[in-house]
């Protein structure tokens, strides 16, 4: 496998402390964003039902056109480099549907779409550790809790603020410290779950934090107050900024301790095989949508995979189907039915004892192995005629 000597950009994010006059400039300019990409999404929505099409290259001419209108001319008193980046993030939203990877852009909304801007760097200055953004004339007060990499050179810059008021400053920039880790042979398979949030096919069980149930009371009291505030007094916004802080610190320590446990999956091992669920799905399930949620089995699988291509690992993803649960891992018999609350059961064939989710790692590792070894697919082993499967195979390759 060739070595790729691309360096990787990384986003790096940091807290920073606006003063009054910097606040009001970037509420501004996150006003005009959103209304510039509501105005040209409706632009091309409306020329698609007229049977014409408006791409991305007739946009920054309506911007210039609508900044010379008497009701836009607010749009002159903001940088206009994110003005023009939203419209570029609106023809990636386009380019994303019709390349059926997803939905059709929404408008962006007041209240709850994401405050952000993002600056390129003719909208910006980076020296000796100051950033200045355009329009304003001292830099940023950020809190540099890691340095970025030496000598590094942001190619962009985006400002945001999240829900509970904190405001975030993002540089990308090429890291040339991340690069690929020597090769190892060491392979894990990986069992996701509610009462153990991780199984590994060592037998190693890691806890689940449950970081959203220790903070449930606080929660519930919380939004209690918010729904008894009348709607319009200052009250009620503070209200909801109480409850948008406690969600943004379990998402923080959520985010925290899969950042950590990825990380040290990805070091440790050359091949992660993972089960590939389908989260949307499963928060459908009334009982199980909190604790699933909570466990957010999505973001760990999209670390995992962004730190894996990182650092020149491999993350398999098994088939969905594949009957991780019930195949015992000694000698491959099917069981035919495991309930959820079966958490240890005995093969009936070999009289193997197992626990459920070790036997599920260690069934998905062979199935990743056997992926990866004879370029097999990892459905459901219903019948084999032709012979044995390539899971059966492999496990039966380990047997002493």
């Amino acid at each position: 496998m060739s070595v790729t000597t691309t360096q990787v950009k990384r986003a790096f994010k940091y807290r920073f402390y606006p003063t009054g006059e910097q606040a009001a400039e970037l509420s501004r300019t996150f006003g005009c964003v959103r209304k510039v990409y509501n105005m040209a999404l409706a632009a091309r929505t409306e020329a698609w039902t007229r049977q014409e099409r408006v791409n991305y290259n007739a946009t920054p001419a309506m911007l210039t056109a609508w900044k010379k209108t008497g009701e836009l001319a607010f749009l002159n008193e903001v940088s206009s480099v994110p003005l023009q980046q939203c419209l570029r993030h609106l023809q990636a939203a386009f380019t994303h549907f019709f390349g059926k990877r997803a939905k059709y852009p929404r408008f962006k909304s007041k209240k709850k779409s994401r405050k952000s801007a993002e600056y390129t760097s003719s909208g910006f200055r980076f020296r000796d550790g100051r950033l200045t953004l355009a329009k304003m004339r001292d830099p940023l007060d950020i809190v540099w809790s890691r340095p970025l990499p030496e000598g590094a050179q942001p190619s962009t810059v985006t400002v945001s603020q999240d829900a509970a008021g904190r405001w975030y400053v993002s540089p990308l920039c090429e890291d040339p410290s991340v690069k690929p880790l020597p090769a190892t042979a060491a392979a894990v398979g990986v069992d996701v779950g509610l009462d153990h949030l991780l199984t590994l096919s060592t037998g190693e069980k890691i806890a689940n934090p449950r970081h959203e149930r220790k903070d449930r009371a606080r929660l519930a009291l919380a939004q209690r107050r918010l729904a008894k505030k009348a709607k319009g007094p200052a009250n009620r916004a503070k209200a909801r900024q109480q409850v948008a802080r406690i969600h943004a610190r379990i998402a923080d320590r959520r985010r925290d301790g899969l950042h950590k446990l990825t990380t040290r999956l990805v070091r440790e091992n050359q091949t992660i095989v993972i089960e590939d669920l389908t989260v949307r799905n499963m928060v459908r399930n009334r009982s199980l949508a909190r604790a699933i949620s909570d466990a957010a089995w999505a973001e760990f699988r999209s670390m995992l995979e962004y730190k894996a291509a990182w650092y020149g690992r491999e993350v398999i993803a098994v088939d969905r189907f594949f009957p991780s649960s019930r195949l015992c891992s000694a000698c491959g018999t099917l069981q035919e039915k495991m309930p959820l609350h079966v958490r240890t059961w005995t093969c009936d064939s070999c009289g193997t004892t197992h626990d459920r989710d070790v036997n599920a790692a260690q069934n998905l590792l062979a199935a990743g192995r056997a992926v990866s070894a004879c370029g097999a697919g990892v459905r459901p082993q219903r019948s084999t005629p032709g012979g044995q499967s390539a899971m059966k195979q492999e496990v039966l390759r380990r047997e002493p």
